[in-house]
């Protein structure tokens, strides 16, 4: 296993990475939409969280030589799965004609306050 670890993402903020490449795969941390230079929750709607999100896992994902094309599976946690729309515009924006599998859950609370936090698993090239 190989610790992924970048600071263009926000920094671990418990006993976890921000990634594990292992198998041929990275496994990445929850993001929540902090904003790596100053670990702040950014402000705004959940297209913005969605937004920062997808950012951090980038980030993530850049550190370990991919890129969202090469997600195999998704996890969105939700505050509200009324705002299901909103994050689903963000993403499929982001992840373009690539349809990874994924699964979208409502919870009670998130880290911070936080609208939304996702987690990916992506195949790592070559």
């Amino acid at each position: 296993m190989k610790t992924i670890s970048v600071e263009t993402a926000p920094k671990a903020i418990g006993p976890y990475a921000q990634g594990i490449a292992a198998g041929g795969f990275l496994f990445t941390a929850g993001q929540i939409p902090l904003d790596p230079a100053t670990m702040k929750l950014v402000e705004g709607d959940m297209t913005v969280q969605t937004h920062r999100v997808l950012d951090n896992l980038e980030a993530v994902l850049r550190a370990a030589g991919c890129a969202f094309p090469d997600v195999v599976k998704a996890t969105v946690f939700m505050a509200d799965l009324d705002e299901f729309a909103k994050m689903n515009e963000v993403f499929a924006a982001r992840f373009g004609a690539h349809r990874p599998a994924r699964s979208t859950v409502q919870v009670s609370r998130l880290p911070g306050g936080a609208r939304v936090e996702i987690d990916l698993v992506a195949r790592i090239p070559g």
